[in-house]
């Protein structure tokens, strides 16, 4: 066990600065702001992102810097060298951005991703200093700094991968990936709290173990439906210009009706885990907080699909079955046979 109070608490921040990154994901998702900074890792070529449409529009004798993006003839540019630009237009100044046709500003949008790639890049400072700091107690417990620097490197593979999201608009398996990344990021981050309790266990029957196995792998499970019922709604509302919400639903395929079932599957199965650990107190608490939050997550989902897909459920959503597949890893990490 790690007997530095202060690091602990730090796994603590750094997890709960993970959730935060997966909501601003989402709600970059929610609000259709993925192509709000249409290049990466700057947006528009700059460190602060423009604030109003004129910074984006060609202007007479202004001077650019390398890099610099604006938007001409509804089509990406960016400056080739640092220079000052003439009374017209010069197209021997300007490249043609060739990752993807996106040529669209709008502040809100462009604000909304440069926050959450801000939120990114300061999980990356934490996990770094988190890295730095395991180092001391390699002597103690050689795997935190190991999975550590795990993170880390689970970090970097993130920041990549945000960038391969914009460059291809939004490919769907690739923010699909992107949100696993982020998943697998909690995981990591939850072992790496288990060897720094100094892997607290709680003892119950082989038949209450596996039980918990097969709702981890049905919780993971349904995160994958879910995302592919996501990949649909957000065709969908793009096909309808994000109107007519009520109609949503019924433009959903059978994965919808599968996702929405199968959560009365996983709560069954937490019941009966539930019912089968009563004879140990710990362990009936833990399948007793574990329904708690899959009740939640059906209570969200059904406002999702009966109050017509209200923007602030949709990121709600997401947060509750991200707790609850780390809920039921925890309980995968510290639950063993008596």
């Amino acid at each position: 066990m790690i007997t530095t109070r202060s690091f602990r608490i730090y796994q603590w921040f750094v997890l709960v600065n993970v959730f935060l990154v997966i909501i601003a994901g989402s709600v970059v998702r929610t609000t259709q702001s993925g192509m709000g900074c249409p290049d990466w890792p700057t947006c528009f070529g700059k460190a602060i992102p423009p604030t109003a449409f004129e910074e984006v529009l060609f202007k007479p004798n202004h001077a650019y810097k390398k890099g610099q993006f604006i938007i001409y003839n509804d089509s990406l540019k960016y400056a080739q060298e640092k220079f000052i630009s003439g009374s017209t237009f010069n197209p021997t100044n300007w490249k043609q951005y060739e990752k993807h046709n996106y040529a669209v500003f709008n502040v809100l949008n462009t604000w909304i991703e440069y926050l959450n790639r801000l939120l990114g890049a300061l999980l990356g400072i934490f996990i770094v200093i988190q890295f730095i700091w395991s180092l001391r107690y390699w002597h103690q417990q050689k795997r935190i700094a190991l999975f550590s620097f795990a993170l880390l490197v689970l970090t970097g593979f993130q920041a990549w991968l945000g960038k391969t999201v914009v460059d291809s608009n939004l490919a769907a398996l690739k923010i699909s990936l992107h949100l696993f990344g982020a998943l697998a990021m909690v995981f990591l981050c939850l072992y790496i709290m288990f060897l720094v309790k100094g892997k607290r266990l709680v003892f119950t029957s082989q038949k209450t173990v596996n039980l918990n196995v097969v709702l981890l792998l049905l919780v993971f499970a349904q995160i994958v439906l879910g995302t592919n019922v996501r990949t649909q709604i957000d065709s969908i509302a793009e096909h309808l210009n994000y109107l007519n919400r009520s109609g949503w639903v019924d433009q959903l395929n059978l994965y919808f009706y599968i996702h929405r079932s199968f959560s009365l599957v996983i709560v069954a199965l937490a019941i009966y885990a539930y019912l089968q650990s009563r004879l140990v107190f710990k362990t009936a608490v833990r399948f007793k907080n574990t329904i708690g939050v899959i009740l939640l997550e059906i209570v969200v989902g059904i406002v999702l699909v009966y109050v017509n897909f209200p923007a602030a459920a949709q990121p709600a959503h997401l947060l509750v079955s991200s707790i609850l597949v780390a809920v039921v890893f925890n309980n995968f990490l510290q639950l063993r046979v008596k």
